[in-house]
């Protein structure tokens, strides 16, 4: 698989501008920002997370963690991990691990934090669907992307 299909879809659907970009299979953010080439701060993961309403995808940049505390606080409600199980069922056509930031595109509902170096990035780096691809995007149209999804802060550089 290069990209999984209803990213694709969603990408089509909006008319992105993307590029497809490989790499060596990794296991983490950080490894494949390092070997991919591109910046931690450029390169947006997803972390699902669940609530009393549902699943939630949290996008942040690969080099920050997330604050579930101060998120919690943000929500108004307490929020734990997702286990791979659901994560499996939420994206069926992605590797467990290589989650697309891009909730719209699975019908969930996205929050981001915009403070952080996504919101200031020229150009924006996301998994694919799989350990060895990277969606490459304009910071333009990733702030696009992220039009729809809900803006906080709950987030630290590590």
């Amino acid at each position: 698989m290069t990209i999984a299909r209803r990213l694709e879809n969603y990408l089509k659907v909006r008319e992105t501008e993307y590029r497809i970009h490989s790499h060596p299979h990794t296991g983490s953010s950080m490894e494949t920002a390092e070997k991919a080439h591109v910046p931690g701060d450029a390169l947006a993961k997803g972390i699902v997370v669940k609530d009393t309403d549902g699943y939630l995808l949290v996008v942040l940049p690969s080099d920050y963690h997330i604050e579930l505390h101060i998120l919690n606080q943000v929500l108004r409600q307490q929020v734990e991990m997702a286990t791979e199980a659901e994560i499996a069922v939420l994206f069926p056509d992605c590797d467990v691990g290589a989650v697309p930031p891009i909730g719209q595109a699975y019908g969930i509902k996205t929050i981001w934090d915009p403070n952080t170096s996504l919101g200031k990035e020229a150009q924006v780096y996301f998994e694919a669907g799989d350990h060895e691809h990277l969606v490459h995007v304009s910071g333009r149209q990733f702030h696009e992307l992220m039009a729809t999804a809900e803006r906080g802060e709950f987030s630290r550089h590590i």
